[in-house]
């Protein structure tokens, strides 16, 4: 995955932070014009929108895989974290001015093969971010997640909870890991 460049991030943080700022504002956002922005913006992309503040998660919501624009894909996560993760109330226009817009632009996820606990352990690690595909279950973490569970063996343990599903779920032969990186960027990495 090429980085992103400066402009392309800006511009991306500029969809997020307008697309919250305007349904605060008790309008519906417009999705972005893509023939008014860089050319990378308007193809394919996955993207995740965390919101935090005073340093604490206050909604993240995402796409692992890329199905729409990237900056649609932006937009529109940024919507979701703001209003609709399950774990949060609602974003309130008292909270914005406090709260932090950041923006990670994954790479495609691909397979990681492992032959057991001890082998998957081995091949982990910081700047990787999972996903665990259980017929039972799904989920992911963002290779951000690292900095709050920084033991692999925690990790995974945390990641199988999230998907609803026993730590042993690694055993099992129905389980799929993928892995991908991010380039991840907040307005104050661009300073």
């Amino acid at each position: 995955m090429k980085e992103l460049t400066k402009k392309e991030k800006e511009k991306l943080l500029d969809i997020a932070e307008s697309a919250i700022a305007t349904a605060l504002a008790g309008h519906e956002p417009a999705p972005p014009r893509l023939d008014e922005l860089p050319a990378r913006l308007g193809e394919d992309g996955a993207s995740f929108v965390t919101l935090t503040r005073n340093g604490r998660l206050r909604g993240c919501i995402g796409s692992v895989q890329a199905h729409r624009p990237l900056a649609e894909d932006v937009h529109h996560n940024a919507l979701a974290a703001a209003f609709r993760d399950p774990r949060f109330p609602p974003l309130a226009p008292a909270e914005w001015p406090l709260t932090e817009v950041e923006v990670s632009v994954l790479s495609p996820p691909e397979p990681l093969p492992y032959e057991d606990l001890n082998d998957l352990l081995g091949k982990i690690g910081p700047g990787m971010g999972l996903v665990l595909e259980h017929p039972l279950g799904r989920a992911t973490y963002l290779p951000q997640v690292w900095e709050q569970l920084p033991e692999p063996e925690l990790f995974l343990t945390s990641l199988a909870q999230k998907a609803g599903l026993a730590p042993t779920v690694y055993a099992d032969p129905a389980t799929r890991l993928l892995y991908y990186t991010v380039d991840k960027f907040t307005r104050h990495d661009l300073e």
